[in-house]
């Protein structure tokens, strides 16, 4: 099954303000019916960059069978991170870059290297007011999700 996944993650600069993120999943079915899923979930006092692997995170983990999935994120830590080997490096390194310095956020890749394990995986970098295509649908589908602060779960697909 080839699935989209369009997420949006924010620490809003605010510490005690909203922050979360909006993840959401588009696939047709085999009967050729468009379903979108949502997930999305408020947090407080975190940083932009853990709520956009939480964003990914939650996309893949929502995935119940192995799937095609073009991942649209407008964080080029996450994209490069894959799309340039970061991850590759950092494994071979300890989970270390630069000059020892150490990774953040190590569980959360690790987390997110086990969902991404079963699938193929295009992470694509939308780059915000480019242009792009599917930089709208990050925008109106996954910013509102993550501005909602609401926990929505669905069941995977």
């Amino acid at each position: 099954m080839q699935v989209k996944i369009y997420t949006d993650g924010a620490a809003r600069g605010n510490p005690d303000g909203p922050g979360g993120y909006g993840t959401v999943l588009e696939y047709v079915d085999s009967k050729g019916t468009l379903h979108t899923r949502e997930l999305s979930q408020g947090y407080r006092k975190t940083t932009n960059n853990r709520m956009e692997l939480m964003a990914v995170i939650a996309g893949l983990e929502a995935l119940n069978r192995p799937c095609e999935v073009e991942l649209y994120s407008d964080s080029k830590y996450v994209v490069d991170a894959f799309n340039q080997h970061w991850i590759d490096g950092w494994l071979k390194k300890g989970w270390k870059r630069g000059k020892n310095e150490p990774v953040k956020n190590v569980d959360l890749w690790k987390r997110l290297l086990a969902a991404k394990a079963q699938h193929q995986v295009r992470f694509i970098w939308v780059k915000g007011h480019d242009g792009h295509p599917q930089n709208e649908r990050c925008d109106t589908l996954a910013t509102t999700a993550a501005d909602g602060m609401d926990l929505i779960v669905d069941e995977g697909i």
